[in-house]
Order: C-alpha cells, then sequence, then structure tokens
C-alpha cells in the first residue's frame, strides 16, 4: 500500500502535492490511504427486454380468469379469477352447460332484480295463462314481453286483475254447463231418482271418486245394524274416557264420634286457646305419632290453614283422610272420588274447603266437613299441581298444572276455564304465587322455571340453564324473598323473588339423596331450617344462614316423599312416606 501511494505521489504535480499537504496539516505519510471506488461493473452486458416480458406476461396470467380447457394450473390462482365469468361457448363438463366462472349460485348463475314477489307472480302466471307479461327490463322498447295480439285483445289485464264483468260471465257459463249436466233430457226420470244408476251418481257426485257404485248406500242388515250400534257404543265410551277424567260415584265417611260438640262446634272448627308461645322453632328429636290407615303410599300430607290441629294426606290407594292433630290422633274422615292415586291436594286459606287431583284426570273441589263433592274439573290430561289462587277476593280461582304442558285456570263458580297459560315444553310439577300474589312461578320436566304475571299468559321471566335439573318441588321462603327449589340432581337450590329472578349462588342444601323423586322442600315458619325428605326414608334438616346440616332423622322406609313444619307448634314436623305412614315428630 506504501509503494502505491508513493507512486501515486509521483504522479501527480507539485502543486497538487502541496494542496494536499495543506488540506491534511495533521495527516502523516505513516497512516492508511484512502479506499477508492470503482464505479465500474466487472458483469458482462444482459438484455433484459425478454426478462421484462416474461415478468408482464406472468402478471397478465394471475390476473385474468383460468382457462377451462386446460387440465392443469401453474400457479395458485385467486378466488376471483375462480369466479370470473367465462364468455363463450358453454363448458363441455358442466352438467347444465353453464361455466363454473358463470355461477354465483348452485343452480346457475343470478342477477339480482329489483322486482316484488307478488309482482313477480303475477306477471309469472298471467305469461303461462294469456302468453305476454310485463318486461322488466328499462331498456326494452316496449313494456310487454311475448304475444302482443293477445295483449291487444284482453286489453292486458293480469290473472289477478280479471274484471268484474268477466268474472260473473264465467259463474254464468259454469251454472249453465251444471244445469245441462244435471238436466240429461234423454235420460229417464226413474234413472235420475235410483241410487244404483250411473244418472243418478252424475247428479249426486260430490267428489271425484265418488262416480263408483261401490260407493252406493245399501240396506244394512240386521246383524250389521247391531254390529254398527255396538261399535258407536263402544267408540262413544271410549272417547269419554280418553277426554275427560273417569267418573266415580263420590262417597265419603266420618268416623270421629260426633259432628258437633255440645257449644254446635263443627268438628273442624279450631282450638281458640292455641297459640304459638314463641318465635323461636327447633329440630323435633323423636317420634310422638304415627298414623296409618292407607294401604298404599301417600303422596302428599297438608296440615289445616294457620292451626294445625287437622293434618289431610293423599294416597295413592285413591283416598283423601284428615287426621287429628291434637285430641285422639284417629282419623276423623276418609273421601273417596277418584278412581286411580291421589296426586296432589291444596286447602283453601280458611280450610273449609280443598282440592284434590288424581291420576284418573280429575281435579276434585271438597267441602271438609261433610265430605261433599262442590264441583268436578277435567281437561283430560291428568293434573300434577293444583292450587286455588292465595288472594282472599280470588278463592274461586283454581290454577292446575297439566301433564300436556299447560296450566289451567277456572272459575270454580261458573266451572268454565278462563285462561290457559301455553308455554312449558314438558308436564307441569309446582305453581308457586309470588310478589303479593301478583305473579306465580311454574317449574315443568322441560327443566326450567317460568315466571308469570297472573292472568296473562306470557312469560315475564324465563330460567334455563345447561346445567339446570328439574325441578318437582317448590317452597316459598317464609319473608316470601326466596324460592327453596328441590333439584334432581340431589341439592336444594334457591331463587330471589324479586324483580331479576336469579339464582343464589352462595346458597345451596346439599346431601341428600333425591333424584328421581319429587320429594317436598319446607321450611320452619320462623325460615331458620330448611328441610326435605329424601329417596332414602330420611327427613334432612340444613341451617338456613350457614347451609350446613343439622340434622338427619330416619323416618321411614322406602321414599320420605313429603313433609310440613307444624304452623303453631314449634318443633312438631309431619312426614310422609311411599311406605303408607304419616309420622309426627
Amino acid at each position: 500500500m506504501d509503494l502505491i501511494q508513493a507512486y501515486k505521489q509521483e504522479d501527480q504535480p507539485d502543486g497538487e502535492k502541496a494542496e494536499q499537504n495543506d488540506e491534511n496539516p495533521n495527516s502523516s505519510p505513516d497512516s492508511s490511504p484512502p479506499r477508492l471506488l470503482l464505479a465500474k461493473s466487472s458483469a458482462p452486458k444482459v438484455d433484459d427486454t425478454m426478462l421484462a416480458l416474461s415478468v408482464a406476461q406472468a402478471h397478465q396470467t394471475h390476473s385474468k380468469p383460468i382457462d377451462p380447457v386446460h387440465h392443469t394450473v401453474a400457479f395458485n390462482p385467486t378466488y376471483d379469477q375462480l369466479w370470473a365469468p367465462i364468455y363463450g361457448p358453454a363448458h363441455p363438463y358442466a352438467k347444465d352447460g353453464i361455466a363454473q366462472g358463470m355461477r354465483n349460485h348452485k343452480l346457475g348463475f343470478v342477477e339480482d332484480a329489483a322486482i316484488d314477489s307478488f309482482v313477480f307472480d303475477e306477471q309469472y302466471n298471467t305469461f303461462h295463462k294469456y302468453a305476454y307479461a310485463a318486461d322488466p327490463s328499462a331498456s326494452a322498447g316496449n313494456n310487454f314481453v311475448g304475444d302482443l295480439e293477445a295483449l291487444n285483445q284482453n286489453n292486458g289485464i293480469s290473472v289477478y286483475n280479471i274484471p268484474q264483468q268477466e268474472l260473473k260471465r264465467r259463474k254464468l257459463e259454469k251454472k249453465e254447463e251444471d244445469e245441462d249436466e244435471g238436466d240429461n233430457g234423454d235420460v229417464d226420470a226413474t234413472e235420475v231418482e235410483n241410487p244404483a244408476t250411473d244418472a243418478w251418481l252424475l247428479k249426486n257426485k260430490k267428489s271425484p271418486w265418488a262416480g263408483k257404485k261401490e260407493g252406493v248406500q245399501v240396506e244394512l242388515t240386521e246383524e250389521q245394524k247391531k254390529y254398527a250400534e255396538e261399535y258407536a257404543k263402544k267408540k262413544e265410551e271410549k272417547g269419554q274416557g280418553g277426554d275427560k277424567g273417569e267418573v266415580v260415584a263420590d262417597k265419603s265417611t266420618f268416623h270421629g264420634k260426633e259432628l258437633r260438640d255440645y257449644q254446635g262446634r263443627s268438628w273442624i272448627a279450631p282450638p281458640k286457646d292455641k297459640k304459638a308461645t314463641n318465635d323461636h322453632c327447633y329440630i323435633p328429636k323423636r317420634l310422638v305419632h304415627t298414623w296409618s290407615g292407607h294401604t298404599k303410599g301417600v303422596s302428599a300430607i297438608r296440615f289445616f290453614p294457620k292451626y294445625g290441629h287437622l293434618i289431610l294426606s293423599a294416597g295413592l290407594d285413591t283416598k283423601v283422610k284428615i287426621w287429628d292433630v291434637y285430641n285422639s290422633g284417629k282419623c276423623m274422615r276418609t273421601y273417596m272420588g277418584h278412581s286411580k292415586g291421589v296426586r296432589d291436594i291444596s286447602f283453601c286459606n280458611d280450610g273449609t274447603k280443598f282440592l284434590t287431583a288424581g291420576y284418573d284426570k280429575n281435579i276434585k273441589y271438597w267441602d271438609t266437613e261433610t265430605g261433599q263433592v262442590i264441583s268436578t274439573f277435567s281437561t283430560g290430561k291428568i293434573p300434577y299441581v293444583v292450587k286455588l289462587n292465595p288472594d282472599e277476593d280470588k278463592q274461586n280461582i283454581l290454577l292446575a298444572g297439566m301433564s300436556d304442558k299447560k296450566i289451567v285456570q277456572w272459575d270454580i263458580n261458573s266451572g268454565q276455564i278462563t285462561q290457559e297459560y301455553d308455554q312449558h315444553l314438558g308436564a307441569v310439577n309446582t305453581i308457586t304465587f309470588v310478589d303479593n300474589n301478583r305473579r306465580f312461578v311454574t317449574s315443568s320436566d322441560d327443566k326450567s322455571l317460568r315466571v308469570w304475571e297472573y292472568g296473562i299468559p306470557v312469560v315475564i321471566k324465563y330460567i334455563s340453564e345447561p346445567h339446570m335439573h328439574s325441578m318437582p318441588a317448590i317452597s316459598l321462603h317464609p319473608n316470601t324473598n326466596w324460592l327453596a327449589a328441590q333439584s334432581l340432581d340431589n341439592q336444594i337450590l334457591i331463587y330471589s323473588t324479586r324483580e331479576r329472578f336469579q339464582l343464589n349462588k352462595k346458597k345451596r342444601f346439599a346431601g341428600h339423596i333425591v333424584a328421581g323423586y319429587a320429594c317436598q322442600v319446607n321450611f320452619s315458619p320462623d325460615g331458620r331450617f330448611v328441610m326435605s325428605g329424601d329417596g332414602e326414608g330420611k327427613c334432612w334438616f340444613w341451617d338456613w344462614k350457614s347451609c350446613k346440616v343439622f340434622r338427619t332423622v330416619k323416618c321411614h322406609e322406602g321414599v320420605c316423599i313429603g313433609c310440613e313444619w307444624h304452623p303453631l307448634e314449634q318443633s312438631r314436623v309431619a312426614t310422609c312416606g311411599w311406605d303408607g305412614l304419616i309420622k309426627y315428630w
């Protein structure tokens, strides 16, 4: 490098050397010389005209549609290329002659047209009838396409605006034709009167299939008449049984000593001296009394409202019994009016009357004292739950949840159905009034809860989650702010009765086995305890605040289906089971 620098300096003139030394006074002869930049390329010269042409051709290939004749594609075509319209002859491999690029629909190529569906139908039918129609394209010279002579003859009418005169003329022509057919001038009158002739059939035919001699009515023999009568009678009986409930004579038997005491009070009159001693409830520990009278399982029990001196029980042996709680502890009266097991029972507010719902598809309204049936209701479906409206002025309104997914509302006084709430997708299991009886909540086999405004058959709240199970028993908390729902996944869920009807995720009562059984859930009168029967015959008690199991009591052999807390005596509980026993704890 030093030699090159020296040669370079020698080649330069003296003036240039001086200038260079003046410009770089600090430069020393020992420093590295600056590098030279060579602008000249050592590569051979290439003609790039063909390269530009090939690039342009590739760009053109990527932008134009694919030729359907080619069997291979040497590049990845875009969506627009695949669906670009191809003009020219029809594609030979297309099923209907339309090339793939011409399609924007599975049936071919569809163009958007601003035409009303009614107008389209009108013109379509007009063209098929008169061979002319309005031209939808604005570019056409005339406004119609098709047979213009027919257009002039018919004054351009369509199939939907036939003049009134034309209609009348057609009616008259049709009437004349019918008369001509009916006259049959050359046909003998006796043949027209004889049902076995073709002339009678032509005159009296009512359907396209009526012109056959096989359909002629002939005189029945005695044996055929007898069979027809028996068949009609059997069908009528079957229809009655299928449409309405089974009819059974209503009976009632009084088992007590006397209907009235020495003061003239009825046997259902509540004792005046019984009152709640305090507001604090306690869990029962031992068995006090057992009532046995039902020959099959007991499906439900209800204490007499407010006083609890009587207890009503519904048995699967078709009978309903009422028992004395305070004094003798015996059965006071038996009500027999159902032909199959009784599913549900419900007292009215004052306890003088009660409702029963049986598997024989009947709902009966009984007088508690006399045992007479006041009225019977049926829709031909099995009622699963019956309730009277709790309002004092609406004690004549009966609601029943049926097996055909409906909640039916009757007026007891008139016996008429006044409303049907039909939104559930399964049999209705419970009806619970909330919000000062303005609304009611129903649960169903469709695993949902629905909230209704009383008297309006529209759901105002629908609760259905994927994790929810069917809830065959629901009870209202004494403070009316919460609902306890027996869920068939072995837990009791709590819902608020406020505006939103939300699930309270913090409160959940579990431990019992109720899967498959509609075990009743209930509260103590002070609301401190939740209780429920289970499938193993136990009665479970939970603390309302902590949700912990307080106590379990083995009550029955088999299923403990129902449990009720006494309304006045704070530590007394009644349970019933499928062993046919009612126990008082």
